[in-house]
């Protein structure tokens, strides 16, 4: 097995300023549009240091306004645009850069409309937007094992401890996360604009958030090993998440 450096920080700078807050999660520090998170803190498992990832401006003048047909599906387009286009990179922060332009597009204020959640604000596609992000360090191998996993696949603890959600609305928020799954629309929008994450986005939840979270999976993995991976940590990890809440008047 390849050793994994765990002490060298991994440092990035995105267009959009993250919430101060992100800073109570353990390894990670925001100041403004810089982040900076130390593996060995900030993951609960760090087993890989490499992703696939393609260009974002690529995917946007190639792949985005292609419309599928009875013969090629538009799961077909993203993966032969993967195989065209996608190369691994051991470069976190591209990986980071990458995924804020990818939930810049698919969380855009324009949905808001149609989200029939009154209650979602544009402030609120702010939080799915820099939690999307960061959960693009999450990765799970073709086999289906689960290599890394940061807290932020815990959704809905990671943004009650860093937005000071409550329990319903940490769940809404969640809902609209994999909203993908309820509406096609935005089921098409989703797999083509992860192809520049190297795959597609799968969810451990059923119809409720219930704490699964989700992944950018390469095409090809085994969900059903997945899913036994993901039964067997998350309730633990999950407590660890809720551990860092801010006490209300604290």
């Amino acid at each position: 097995m390849t050793t994994i450096d765990t002490k060298a920080a991994i440092t990035v700078v995105l267009p959009e300023a993250f919430d101060q807050c992100w800073s109570r999660l353990p390894g990670i520090q925001v100041d403004g549009r810089r982040i900076t998170i130390d593996p060995a803190e900030y993951f609960f498992r760090f087993e890989s240091n490499t992703w696939l990832v393609a260009d974002w401006e690529l995917v946007k003048s190639r792949l985005l306004e292609v419309q599928e047909t009875i013969e090629s599906a538009v799961e077909q387009l993203a993966l032969d645009f993967i195989k065209a286009h996608a190369a691994s990179t051991s470069d976190a922060a591209r990986v980071l850069s990458t995924a804020y332009e990818v939930y810049a597009y698919l969380f855009r204020d324009e949905h808001l409309a149609n989200l029939g959640l009154p209650q979602i604000t544009a402030e609120h596609l702010r939080m799915l937007r820099e939690a999307a992000t960061l959960m693009a360090l999450n990765k799970v191998e073709l086999d289906g094992h689960i290599s890394n996993v940061g807290p932020c696949w815990f959704f809905p603890a990671a943004t009650s401890v860093v937005f000071d959600l409550d329990d319903e609305l940490g769940g809404t928020l969640d809902e609209v996360y994999h909203g993908g799954w309820f509406n096609e629309h935005r089921r098409i929008e989703s797999i083509k604009a992860h192809a520049a994450l190297g795959g597609r986005l799968v969810h451990g939840c059923q119809s409720v958030p219930d704490q699964s979270g989700g992944v950018v999976a390469p095409y090809g993995a085994s969900m059903t090993a997945f899913r036994h991976d993901l039964a067997a940590f998350k309730s633990g990890w999950i407590e660890q998440v809720y551990a860092h809440r801010v006490s209300p008047g604290a």
